[in-house]
């Protein structure tokens, strides 16, 4: 079965679309308009969910050494005070381990993964959509024809604009703050504690570095010049682990979260998978695993479709849709529920947090 096949972009969602596709028997071309050079910072949280699709798609085995396995999410208030407590491990029994890990560490898994070469500094500069085919230009000059190109280029998307697909992003209103501590306290638990419309997490990533990732409410509030002063002010009254971790804190990265929301992911013979089809605020942690879970629902609807791409995309999207929406509305739910003053949001969370917070989760424990 011979489909010429474009996978645009080499980050998580790029790398797991490669590789179930060569699962699948094709041999796709990857391209990736920045430097091989660029590796991504920071952590990554990877649920129960997102290890099923891993193994799915062969790279558990590579994955175990990496990181920290995560058994409980614990919940704070902003003077470090319990609020309520999830088994994670019982959560996801019998799906997969959550694990926190580096960016960099996932990012060379997926790579090797691949088992082909990636294009780096590689740009798609035009794309016409054909009959079933697609022609690409790109920016080196050259020109090639496709059965079918997957845009997985992100939030922000050349390939949703070029193939007509929707416009960029909105907005959702939230900074969040990246950063990797080491020599902060000893941390054994995903932790988190909840402000005024903002929050304070911490978890253990493997060699006794802990994956911080903070985000406030400020939709109309400039990102800060110094980002680490910014943190100190804004954190610097919450209890529990925060004082320790602001103190040994010495780089952090800063961005602002969207959503992507499309009436549908695919034109043609062009597809788009994950945050480049639907996006969400970060806050569930089901970026990764929506993409992983894309690459393996695409590959499978390939293989069955006996080359018919049309079919395939019909298929696919038909899957994974109820899913993804499912991620996005729990994720808008779980961000009202943050954002709900602390007075009143606090003692609710003592009496009916688990049952909430773990509801957001189970529509995902069932597979694909």
């Amino acid at each position: 079965m011979t489909l010429r096949i474009l996978v645009v972009g080499a980050g998580i969602s790029g790398l797991s679309i490669a590789r179930a596709l060569r699962l699948a028997g094709f041999r796709p071309d990857v391209v990736e308009e920045l430097p091989a050079t660029m590796l991504p910072g920071a952590g990554i949280y990877l649920p129960g969910n997102a290890s099923r699709a891993l193994r799915q798609l062969g790279l558990d085995a590579p994955l175990r050494p990496l990181g920290d396995l995560i058994f409980r999410q614990v919940f704070l208030d902003a003077r470090g005070r319990a609020l309520f407590e999830m088994d994670v491990a019982g959560l996801w029994a019998g799906v997969g381990e959550s694990r926190a890990l580096a960016r960099a560490d996932l990012q060379q898994v997926l790579l090797t993964g691949v088992g082909g070469e990636v294009r780096y500094d590689t740009s798609v500069k035009e794309l016409e959509i054909f009959d079933g085919t697609a022609k690409v230009e790109f920016g080196d000059g050259s020109v090639a024809e496709y059965d079918l190109v997957i845009g997985a280029d992100g939030r922000r998307s050349t390939i949703r604009a070029k193939a007509g697909l929707g416009g960029p992003a909105v907005p959702t209103g939230q900074i969040v703050y990246r950063s990797v501590v080491r020599g902060g306290p000893p941390l054994s638990d995903w932790t988190a504690l909840l402000g005024r419309r903002s929050s304070f997490v911490a978890m253990p990533m493997g060699g006794r570095r802990l994956y911080c990732y903070i985000d406030e409410t400020a939709p109309d509030t400039p990102n800060p010049d110094d980002p680490r002063a910014h943190l100190r002010n804004i954190f610097g009254s919450f209890g529990g682990p925060v004082p320790a971790i602001l103190k040994a804190m010495e780089s952090v990265s800063v961005a602002r979260t969207d959503e992507v929301v499309l009436e549908s992911w695919s034109r043609g013979p062009v597809l788009l998978v994950g945050d480049a089809a639907h996006a969400t605020a970060p806050t569930l942690a089901q970026g990764a695993a929506m993409s992983f879970e894309d690459a393996v629902v695409l590959g499978e609807e390939l293989k069955r479709s006996a080359g018919d791409v049309a079919h395939a995309l019909r298929a696919y999207e038909l899957r994974r849709r109820p899913r993804c929406g499912a991620v996005r509305d729990r994720t808008r739910e779980r961000d009202r529920t943050r954002d709900v003053p602390p007075a009143l949001r606090d003692p609710m969370l003592r009496r009916r947090g688990l049952r909430i917070f773990a509801e957001h989760y189970r529509p995902l424990v069932p597979p694909v």
